[in-house]
């Protein structure tokens, strides 16, 4: 895949602004896309859109292939006359800078019950008929999904491995007497599924007439509560019961001596090569349908992955097992055509990574933040980039520039400042100036560097099981000056659309 110099900003749809307590799909998600267009940026970057399960993250989703509700805009409904105003008229209060995201789901459910109750009645006819266009074209995973959510709400909310055993083991019977007592609510969720569906496709149309393409995020792994485990045990190490008997993490280091027990079931990868890696493909079919660009999270555990007994309390007795390499990659590439994919290739990496990386022509990731603990010679540092990668200040998983710069010891700030030759008052806009006037073919940044803002606004603590995913962008950050401040930083480092270099070719 060839790649244009070009610039980045990352913001997840539920940091946008609005009135609903969660950013969504309406009408600030088109504003923000003519904010993007109007100053130069030709990329945003989003986190994964899945229905968020454990902790609300989005790296812990019921499915690999479906939407999040909660992103579904009631605006958007109101104007396509599934909602009426008395709809929203009771609305709680809810914060402006935060998501508080248990009574944005209470609120949502209700808004989502009421659109459906109207869907039903009052559709018109050409909208019912869309609906079932996209049952038939998305059946492949629609229907497991559905049926898995429709049995978990059902029997209050707890993952499917504490499920009857019929309905835990997919017993024909079992299903099908459940799916003839709750059709109803069978149907609303794959209902949802299209709003969401619909509603995302316009608004990525939108943003592509607009010059913008979306980059989106693939994780690795599923999660284990997931539609994907319980529909398809076959292709985890899963056993009869229904058990995952090895899951994901990776092992002790600096930072954690005991590990990081993720708890994702494991890819039986044996299994995916005798099927061509048939679900992989629909996966990343179904991810080419939502983004023009995908992060592919974890990129090393394609290499080799850390492997944990299940039973364990800590990730700490693991080992390295092989992962599917370039095989995958080859299958991939043949079903889909070229691959519009970016490297995670961060952590311990070793050879056989960049050799399946640089085999496909993958750019892979630099983070500035991590680059001044060290000397001149530090991989991160701007100066030391190839040019086929993408290059950010920091992500969703690193505290704001503002926050790393006030808590990092004095030794690395002082090297940051004689580096950037730059006071660090200003250090944020200094380091997103260092990264796009660097040769990465693709300049990013967090949304919360451009706006300047402290350790308070950082998105995720990895490692930390809650309180995460939770900062909103305040209402009336994009104004005329700072847009001009990123169209100017992106004129001066010919990032530009109009002053690119030619695409990529090595």
């Amino acid at each position: 895949m060839k790649f244009n110099r070009s610039a980045c900003v990352i913001l997840h749809p539920t940091s946008l602004p609005g009135p609903d307590g969660i950013g969504d799909l309406g009408p600030e998600a088109y504003r923000w896309v003519n904010f993007l267009s109007e100053s130069g940026v030709t990329i945003w970057q989003v986190l994964p859109l899945g229905p968020t399960g454990y902790g609300d993250s989005p790296y812990q989703c019921f499915s690999a292939f479906a939407g999040n509700p909660f992103l579904i805009s009631p605006a958007l409904l109101l104007d396509e006359g599934l909602l009426s105003r008395t709809d929203l008229a009771d609305r709680p209060q809810f914060p402006v800078e935060s998501v508080d995201f248990g009574p944005v789901i209470n609120w949502k459910l209700t808004v989502l019950n009421r659109a459906v109750a109207r869907f039903g009645k009052s559709a018109p006819a050409k909208l019912k008929a869309e609906f079932i266009t996209f049952q038939q074209q998305e059946a492949e995973w629609l229907d497991d999904f559905a049926l898995f959510m429709a049995i978990k709400e059902d029997l209050g909310g707890g993952s499917w491995g504490n499920w009857p055993l019929p309905l835990r083991k997919r017993e024909p019977q079992a299903l099908e007497e459940f799916k003839q007592a709750h059709a109803a609510e069978i149907l609303n969720h794959k209902l949802r599924q299209f709003l969401f569906y619909r509603q995302w496709k316009a608004l990525k149309t939108y943003a592509n007439q607009k010059g913008i393409q979306i980059f989106g995020d693939v994780p690795i792994f599923v999660a284990y509560d997931s539609a994907d485990a319980w529909s398809h045990p076959e292709l985890f190490f899963i056993n009869t019961k229904g058990q995952p008997t090895v899951i994901a993490g990776v092992p002790p280091d600096y930072f954690s001596p005991t590990g990081q027990r993720w708890g994702n079931p494991l890819y039986r990868w044996s299994i995916h090569k005798k099927t061509g890696y048939a679900w992989w493909i629909s996966r990343m079919k179904s991810a080419l349908g939502l983004f023009d660009l995908i992060r592919l999270d974890h990129f090393r555990g394609f290499a080799a992955y850390w492997e944990v007994p299940a039973h364990l309390p800590t990730a700490e007795f693991g080992r390295w097992v092989p992962g599917p390499g370039k095989q995958l990659f080859t299958a991939l590439q043949k079903a889909l055509g070229e691959l519009p994919i970016i490297a995670e290739d961060l952590g311990r990496i070793t050879a056989d990574v960049l050799d399946i990386r640089d085999s496909f022509g993958f750019p892979g990731m630099k983070i500035l933040q991590f680059s001044f603990g060290a000397d001149s010679t530090e991989p991160f540092l701007p100066h030391n980039y190839p040019q086929n990668c993408v290059a950010y200040t920091g992500t969703h998983d690193n505290d704001t520039t503002i926050g790393w710069y006030l808590t990092a010891p004095e030794a690395e700030r002082d090297f940051c400042r004689r580096y950037l030759g730059r006071s660090g008052e200003d250090i944020a806009w200094d380091m997103i100036r260092a990264i796009w006037s660097s040769v990465a073919v693709i300049a990013g940044t967090p949304m919360q560097d451009l706006l300047s803002l402290s350790g308070e606004a950082r998105m995720n603590f990895p490692g930390r099981p809650s309180g995460n995913w939770a900062w909103r962008m305040p209402p009336g950050c994009l104004t005329d000056d700072l847009k001009a401040r990123l169209k100017e930083i992106n004129f001066l480092y010919r990032r530009l659309p109009g002053l690119v270099d030619p695409p990529l070719d090595d």
